[in-house]
């Protein structure tokens, strides 16, 4: 009987004093909120979920719902341990649930585990796994996990308790079922929670790179010397004004997702945006939510700490001028309106100062309303840490680097910038800062790299000469920067990182490569097996044939191909094209089989021929969206030639099949990459693409 009672108390919603009790000494790590269900068709599968805590502990347990459901859910075996890379686990423990290792849990319920002990540290990543034996008729999820989650084929059994990930063969980016994980027996007394919709969710970040909001904030409180837990409580779409079936507003679920979470002391709300933008609220509306929930929140005893809406002109047609001052209206709201305990100005970190109604380039993903991961640094960067009222001793000083994202070309120097900000009350003294640069590149700094002491609010700015090796792959790069600084009698740090495009420099190219132009402004480069070709001209197609090509002659025989990787392709307009090309003679088109397979932002993918041997394109296929890098292969049988493209080098897409007559009979095609501005519309600009692949086979 007692087994009985502590299985329906895992399962049951407690009410809020007896959460509170069996809550006390747990602290929210890791959270998800879950807001939609799907039939996935599939039966004895086992799921691995990895997840980045934010506070450490010695024990750990796992919370799930079925909340979006009408039939209960058996999960069968559950576990979870250390993550080893990929879908390994190491040191895993099996979870029970009020002592057993099997648990059902009904249509609307939840479940709580046992404590088991894994020491960890803040910032690691726990691996839980849950098996479902029999029919798994649904899944209670939330969507957009940014994050790769494993599964084993259907029927493919029990694999909860493998160390290995050699079972788990399927992925997808929902989190299923679980929707908190939490410790104790850490330093951390109490946790954060970020109430938002798509920004908070990460949306335009970078997937499995935890580079979120909450994520960067975390890893800001994880210094401290009594850090804090950051659960992220965002939903994509999500209004605090309305809500649907699938995507319940901020007000409905604040109890679910915020005031029940173990350890919650404060709440960043961060929604409002949907509501003004399509939602069709007004700025009134938005504020009397927020009001409602900070009354409700401050009725539980957490702070509440407002987030400005962030600007999103050119993001679709939602931007007007009265929504504009709606915005304001509420923003002023968040910035004086003496409700909430504090707030972070999101709007001020990453609009543009010239144009207050948009973001600044350097934090844009280019939807014009999502940041992208320099955004989000950005929105944590603006969170005041004293203010939260949850961490103590934590490091007043924080050290950037800029650009965001700078251009670095190969062999030469170029500016980096880092600022030492401190953002806090009292002084900092013996301020020290160094760059982590990749091997060979080297840094030469303007002026001293240290500074006696930094007054509250004052910033200090080193400026670097950085170069990177002559013979650096083009490509990104990490550049780090790290400070270090005494602050109450002891040495902290703070550190930052940026990724640096390596760019190509105009060189020669190496036999058997070969260039030829009728374009413009043509220029060439080649590192080892990476290409770059600098191009004007008008077209490259029908009776405009301007281009700038690297080749190799006689490459193709009667029977063979040539595959090349367009790693990207910058500059000029929406119609410039940048691939590969065969023609019996590419500097003389008109001596005929000539074709070629290109990518261009307006058309996607274009494959043209020449029909008839009097060497202009007049046949074309292809069209859909543009990507990079992009794999092009051209294979050829005799006069007929066939065009693939690829977004991996793997999966390939049939373009379409040209027969080109004047193919020449038996002899050699040569093969190349090409590049064309088509800049008709665009005179005098001109494109750079980059390959970083060549080959040709018989």
């Amino acid at each position: 009987m007692a087994v009985l009672m502590a299985v329906l108390a895992a399962l049951l919603p407690a009410a809020p004093a007896e959460a509170g009790a069996r809550q006390q000494g747990w602290t929210g790590t890791w959270a998800t909120a879950q807001h939609a269900s799907y039939d996935p068709g599939t039966s004895e599968v086992t799921v691995r979920i990895p997840v980045r805590v934010s506070a450490g502990g010695t024990s750990v347990r796992i919370r799930l719902t079925n909340e979006f459901t009408d039939q209960p859910v058996t999960i069968g075996h559950a576990s979870v341990g250390r993550r080893a890379g990929g879908s390994s686990v190491s040191g895993q423990r099996d979870l029970t649930f009020g002592g057993k290792g099997e648990v059902t849990i009904p249509a609307g319920g939840q479940a709580a585990s046992d404590a088991v002990r894994i020491p960890g540290a803040a910032r690691s990543d726990l691996v839980v796994s849950l098996y479902f034996p029999g029919r798994l008729t649904h899944i209670s999820q939330h969507w957009m996990g940014l994050q790769t989650v494993y599964w084993t084929p259907d029927g493919g059994g029990d694999h909860a308790g493998d160390s290995g990930g050699d079972a788990f063969t399927r992925t997808d980016s929902t989190f299923p079922f679980l929707t908190g994980v939490d410790v104790r027996g850490g330093p951390a007394r109490g946790s954060v929670v970020a109430l938002g919709d798509s920004i908070t969710d990460g949306a335009a970040s970078t997937s499995d790179a935890d580079r979120r909001w909450p994520d960067y904030l975390a890893a800001r409180l994880s210094a401290c010397t009594s850090p804090a837990g950051v659960l992220n409580a965002g939903i994509s779409g999500n209004r605090i004004t309305a809500g649907t079936a699938g995507n319940p507003s901020a007000t409905e679920r604040l109890e679910r997702d915020v005031l029940s979470q173990p350890g919650a002391r404060t709440v960043i709300l961060f929604e409002g945006v949907n509501d003004l933008s399509w939602g069709g609220a007004t700025g009134d509306q938005v504020i009397d939510g927020m009001k409602e929930i900070a009354r409700r929140a401050h009725a539980r005893g957490l702070r509440v700490i407002g987030a400005t809406v962030v600007p999103y002109r050119g993001w679709g047609d939602y931007w007007t001028e009265a929504k504009e001052a709606d915005r304001q209206q509420v923003n002023a709201f968040v910035r004086d309106g003496g409700v909430f305990d504090g707030y972070a100005d999101f709007d001020k970190a990453v609009r543009d100062p010239d144009d207050p109604t948009r973001y600044a380039a350097a934090f844009d993903s280019g939807d014009h309303l999502h940041p992208n991961d320099t955004g989000m640094k950005a929105f944590a960067d603006a969170v005041d840490l004293a203010g939260l009222g949850v961490a103590r001793d934590c490091p007043s000083a924080r050290v950037r680097l800029t650009p965001y994202r700078p251009g670095l070309p190969a062999g030469r120097a170029t500016e980096i910038t880092a600022t030492v900000t401190n953002t806090g009350t009292r002084a900092v003294t013996r301020v020290t800062t160094g760059l982590r640069l990749p091997e060979g590149w080297t840094a030469e700094a303007e002026g001293k790299t240290g500074i006696d002491s930094l007054a509250p609010g004052r910033s200090s700015s080193v400026t670097w000469h950085v170069t990177p090796s002559a013979d650096a792959a083009w490509g990104p790069y990490d550049i780090g920067v790290g400070t270090s600084f005494r602050q109450g009698g002891r040495t902290r740090h703070d550190t930052d990182g940026v990724s640096a495009d390596v760019t190509p420099v105009p060189s020669t190219v190496q036999p058997p490569y070969r260039t030829f132009a009728t374009a413009e402004d043509a220029q060439y480069a080649q590192n080892d097996g990476q290409f770059a070709i600098w191009a004007g001209g008008r077209d490259l197609a029908g009776w405009k044939d301007e281009k700038a090509a690297i080749h190799v002659p006689d490459a193709i025989p009667a029977s063979g191909g040539l595959t090349a990787r367009l790693v990207g392709q910058t500059g000029s307009g929406p119609s410039a094209k940048a691939g590969i090309a065969v023609a019996n003679d590419l500097t003389a088109p008109e001596n005929g089989g000539y074709a070629v397979l290109t990518m261009s932002k307006s058309y996607g993918v274009e494959f043209m021929a020449d029909s008839d041997g009097d060497g202009r394109l007049d046949t074309w296929a292809g069209g859909g969206a543009s990507y990079h890098p992009a794999w092009l292969r051209l294979t050829r049988d005799g006069t007929a030639y066939t065009a693939y493209a690829s977004a991996d080098g793997t999966a390939w897409q049939r373009i379409g099949t040209a027969t080109v007559p004047s193919a020449a009979d038996g002899g050699g095609l040569d093969a190349g990459m090409v590049a064309s501005a088509v800049n008709l519309n665009f005179p005098g600009q001109t494109t750079t693409a980059v390959f970083d692949s060549f080959s040709t086979t018989d």
